[in-house]
């Protein structure tokens, strides 16, 4: 597709925005990780910005989204402060989830993210519980589920798909197939035509595109959005990418060729934006001073999170279900 098409120029210059603000939180976090301040592991989402702006930016701020491990583009492009995620990271106070999360378990539902998911498929599970009560309520709320490749040879997958088919749920999978399951190439361990063939035997309607090309993203999202919303039945998109980086931020991705990764950066969805809002009449001056507004935002966020206080030693003990005050029997 490689054009604007019907997409207006200001919203698609927003959207180049999104993507260039995950792609810079990442960097600033992988910043942190290489200072010591990231406690655990990140897993960056650096070559698949197009995905997570383009279907976010169709969501309202009331729809649910679910995400991964690699949730951090997500989580941003659904509206959450970029300092609190930041704080997150860096285990510190103010953080999404008090600084007692880290990076594969944000979450924020005053924007609707119901949390990244250390376990592979999982989210999938709770994604479609969420779709559930929603259809019970009666509402016109849509979700949609983020997972990649690697979780669809996962049991969740399976189950999850089934019960958003049988019960007609108002939910938006979608795969970001970047090739890998973590260290390993997907197309090694998965047989068949591939997950949007899975899809559709349970009679999910699926369409594939270009994930790093912003505008099939977003026009492929529209549609499949709307038309959840509408139908109230659940819909599939499987999204092609690749992964720039390594599985985490400590990874060499030394599986990988040079001459892969170098062809796959010559197809940066970020660099594909630019060349169509040049193209469109967008000078180089507005892209740069952009990029620039958006380094100095990340350069605050780093410094306010590296600040920030830890946690107290009592907040351990906050956010822990009780279940003698909650009333449950406990054996």
């Amino acid at each position: 597709m490689d054009d604007l098409r019907n997409l207006d120029r200001d919203r698609f210059l927003d959207l180049h925005r999104q993507m260039l603000r995950i792609r810079a939180l990442e960097e600033t976090a992988l910043r942190g990780l290489k200072d010591g301040l990231v406690l655990g592991a990140i897993h960056p989402s650096i070559g698949q910005e197009a995905i997570a702006a383009g279907v976010a930016g169709q969501l309202r701020r009331d729809d649910i989204l679910l995400s991964t491990h690699r949730g951090h583009g997500h989580t941003l492009a659904k509206g959450a402060d970029p300092e609190a995620m930041m704080r997150e990271l860096f285990g510190r106070q103010g953080g999404n989830c008090g600084g007692k999360g880290g990076s594969m378990h944000i979450a924020d539902f005053s924007v609707g993210m119901l949390g990244a998911n250390g376990v592979v498929g999982a989210n999938i599970i709770i994604a479609t519980g969420a779709a559930h009560a929603i259809s019970l309520h009666g509402d016109d709320r849509v979700v949609a589920c983020f997972f990649g490749d690697g979780a669809t040879n996962r049991g969740p997958f399976l189950e999850g798909l089934n019960w958003a088919a049988v019960f007609n749920l108002p939910v938006l999978f979608i795969c970001e197939d970047n090739g890998f399951a973590a260290t390993t190439r997907t197309e090694d361990l998965t047989a068949g035509p591939g997950p949007a063939a899975r899809a559709e035997a349970f009679g999910i309607a699926a369409e594939t595109i270009d994930g790093n090309d912003i505008t099939a993203v977003v026009e492929a999202a529209d549609r499949l959005v709307t038309q959840v919303r509408r139908d109230r039945r659940p819909a599939f998109l499987l999204a092609k990418t690749y992964r720039l980086t390594g599985h985490t931020g400590a990874d060499p991705a030394s599986y990988r060729a040079a001459e892969e990764v170098e062809r796959a950066w010559s197809n940066d969805p970020i660099a594909r934006s630019a060349a169509l809002l040049t193209a469109a009449g967008v000078t180089t001056q507005t892209l740069t001073d952009m990029s620039a507004d958006i380094a100095q935002e990340m350069e605050g966020v780093f410094q306010a999170a590296r600040a920030a206080p830890r946690p107290e030693v009592g907040d351990a003990l906050t956010d822990v279900l009780d279940a003698r005050q909650s009333g449950m029997e406990v054996a």
